[in-house]
């Protein structure tokens, strides 16, 4: 400073910043034999996994699920960054060990059929082990799932809808759905008046049927089909899930069950039809028109003449069923814990067990405090 300066303390000033960088640590393992020959091995600190800890673990599942970074660009990240890692160990970290995160995507799901007012379902079409599927969603303003399939058929809805249980069950709601679907009354009959009214499964619903006769039936509409999805909808309800629930959807035939309304509109079949009064409200609409015919005419060229790279941009999907259920998981918790006004990063920090993270409730009960009466 000039000479005759007088100091006047501190000025504060924030600057935000990101460190990124390799990280390794070498556990020396108290290795033990006890007097009967058993090897003990001392244990590695909470969510290390393999050969990767926590924080990469976290970073990984956070780009490519919420940053929808593909795993060759991950790849390269990590190794730019510094970390020795091979594309076969970034696809692990995303689909191997991941039972508790399915676990609670399916508690999330149970939680918001059982305390929400209403849900809206869609689907979509996903790719899976290079065949064509289906995905579904489901949710409201507190909860997303998703679940991808082979099939959009109503039974294939309503076996969605069970959130992961798989009974069979004839009780008064399956009855009502039956007669509501205009099965034979003999046939409703003999269902009511059998003994057994709970089955464990699929195997033991068919061998049922079997049983009864009904699989040999030849009418309209088919027994087999009715009869299951009234058994299905009576397992629904006997979960205490969607009880007095309406199902909002896009008026397409499978989701018409239970209590069902229509959405008012579908922004990608009808934004042709929308009525723009401002110059604003035209531009958007002429944009997303483009958008829309854009991405047909790019489809229209791949058909012409595919390469790999246009089908890579095109199309996409998982190929084993363990990472498809990850990305249903992981898309469905990412943008329910959004739902909750939990951040993602600090969610996954909470579950791997990243010392120093904000505690994250499971987001089961929180979706169920927020379906509590004030």
């Amino acid at each position: 400073m000039p000479p005759g300066s007088r100091f006047k303390g501190y000025e504060s000033y924030v600057v935000q910043d990101v460190v990124l960088r390799a990280e390794a640590v070498r556990y020396q393992r108290e290795r033990w034999i006890t007097p009967d020959g058993t090897t003990i091995l001392a244990a590695l600190p909470p969510g290390v996994v393999g050969h990767f800890g926590p924080a990469l673990r976290r970073f990984v599942l956070a780009q490519h699920h919420q940053g929808q970074v593909t795993v060759p660009r991950l790849v390269a990240q990590l190794r730019g960054i510094g970390v020795s890692i091979s594309k076969r160990q970034v696809m692990r970290l995303l689909i191997a060990g991941q039972d508790g995160f399915l676990t609670e995507a399916r508690d999330v799901l149970r939680a918001g059929l059982e305390t929400a007012a209403w849900v809206s379902v869609d689907d979509t079409g996903a790719r899976h082990a290079g065949k064509n599927g289906f995905c579904t969603q489901i949710g409201n303003d507190d909860f997303t799932w998703f679940g991808t399939r082979a099939s959009k058929s109503r039974l294939n809805f309503l076996d969605l809808l069970r959130a992961g249980h798989t009974n069979y069950v004839i009780n008064q709601a399956a009855l009502d759905y039956m007669r509501e679907r205009a099965l034979a009354g003999p046939v409703i009959n003999q269902l009511a008046a059998h003994r057994q009214t709970q089955f464990a499964n699929q195997a033991a619903w068919q061998m049922h049927l079997d049983r009864l006769g009904i699989s040999a039936l030849q009418v309209t509409p088919d027994p087999v089909c009715i009869a299951t999805e009234g058994a299905l909808w009576g397992s629904i309800q006997a979960h205490g899930l969607l009880r007095d629930r309406v199902i909002v959807s896009d008026d397409a035939g499978q989701f018409a069950v239970g209590q069902h309304a229509l959405c008012w509109v579908h922004a990608e079949r009808l934004v042709h039809k929308l009525d723009a009064f401002t110059d604003l409200h035209r531009a958007a609409q002429e944009r997303m028109r483009a958008l829309i015919w854009w991405f047909y005419d790019d489809l229209k060229a791949y058909r012409s003449e595919p390469t790999a790279r246009r089908r890579g941009e095109l199309s996409g999907g998982t190929r084993s069923v363990d990472g498809r259920d990850s990305r249903d998981a992981f898309l469905g918790l990412m943008r329910t814990a959004a739902k909750l006004g939990v951040a993602f990063w600090d969610y996954l920090g909470d579950r791997l067990c990243i010392p120093g993270q904000p505690v994250i409730p499971y987001l089961p009960d929180l979706i169920r405090c927020r379906g509590q009466p004030t």
